[in-house]
């Protein structure tokens, strides 16, 4: 990886069908790369295609790179997903996923 910038948008990342208790409809397929550390924080890219599947997060910081998509938070809260979207999430929040459009975003874990 080059140190100073990294074009987002093509770089290659291998995707995988989801574990099949994480997918609510669809065939959704995700995957991630790591692009290394800032401050001790985890930086990388995630990609998940079209489809529905949940998770339960870590805390994290991302910005959507492409794509479309809703999440639903802990049942309680509906956001949607454009590229230039800042989304935080907090340990254990409980989301499922919506995807529309080939979501891709660049995450930042402490």
């Amino acid at each position: 990886m080059p140190s100073r910038t990294i074009d987002t948008a093509s770089l290659r990342i291998d995707l995988e069908a989801l574990p099949r208790e994480l997918i609510v409809s669809g065939e959704p397929r995700a995957g991630a790369t790591d692009v290394g550390t800032v401050g001790g924080a985890s930086v990388g890219v995630w990609t998940h295609t079209p489809g529905v599947s949940t998770d339960v997060e870590v805390d994290e910081l991302s910005v959507i790179v492409s794509g479309e998509a809703t999440v639903v938070i802990n049942e309680t809260e509906t956001v949607h997903l454009l590229p230039g979207t800042l989304l935080r999430l907090h340990e254990g929040d409980r989301t499922v996923w919506t995807v529309t459009e080939t979501l891709r975003k660049v995450y930042v874990i402490p």
